[in-house]
């Protein structure tokens, strides 16, 4: 083996004679190195959304819809929550869905519980409400803002597309399907554990979890008259407390 300094002699004279190949490798690394760093530069360059609830109409209602299913008297519940989305991550992406899951209140260790309460169940469409959220301050009337639904009465919605550092805020609203039985949110100390999923344009989630007031039907109304009723006015069917007596 050769000294080490032999050895340094021996690269500096190939260097010498070869300096257009030494001059071609080091072009090419130069090259290949900024293209596997870009390359790592835009996977680091992703969009990340922070899921928060701001004050307003935020709740769940689970309210009888006057059937049965067998001996179990069915019903609804709606869900409303008074969004605000912020991209904190490090590209530019759009709030293309919201979906919102809750646990199942239902009896211990059968393949429903196992399922619905260790796991969420989820309401993966909003539903269309056809009032707005509002509350009265005074003389005057506060419109909250709808997330993705077109307001009725400025024909706007909250902007969806988030550059990073920017937010965005409105209220999302679920109805869920008829249910019976145990097929509603677990309530503990009137409160409501949920959890919140968007889904970006790059097929990516962001979610968050909160704990939302339980509240009677009168009460969500006193926000949204139209609260509870977007399934009943799509099947004709109203609710035993909204038919005039």
């Amino acid at each position: 083996m050769l000294p080490l300094a032999d050895t340094f002699a021996v690269v500096g004279k190939w260097s010498n004679e070869n300096q257009g190949v030494v001059t071609i490798a080091i072009f090419f690394f130069t090259i290949l190195g900024g293209w596997v760093s870009g390359i790592f530069s835009a996977l680091r360059r992703r969009p990340k959304f922070k899921v928060t609830l701001i004050p307003g109409p935020t709740f769940c209602c689970t309210f009888p819809i006057g059937k049965k299913y067998g001996a179990y008297d069915m019903h609804r519940t709606a869900i409303a929550l008074y969004l605000q989305v912020t991209n904190i991550g490090s590209a530019a992406s759009s709030i293309e869905n919201v979906s919102v899951g809750y646990h199942w209140h239902l009896k211990p260790f059968s393949m429903v519980w196992l399922k619905n309460t260790l796991g969420w169940g989820w309401l993966t469409e909003q539903a269309v409400i056809l009032d707005e959220f509002q509350v009265k301050i005074g003389e005057n009337t506060k419109l909250y803002p709808f997330l993705t639904q077109m307001s009725h009465l400025s024909g706007l919605s909250a902007q969806t597309f988030l550059e990073v550092g920017r937010s965005t805020n409105g209220v999302v609203y679920f109805e869920q399907p008829d249910g019976w039985g145990g097929c509603f949110p677990t309530i503990r100390n009137g409160s409501v554990r949920l959890k919140v999923k968007i889904r970006d344009a790059f097929g990516k989630s962001h979610s968050a979890k909160f704990t939302v007031s339980a509240v009677w039907l009168e009460d969500a109304r006193k926000y949204n008259p139209a609260f509870g009723k977007t399934f009943a006015q799509l099947h004709q069917e109203p609710l035993p407390f909204d038919v005039p007596h």
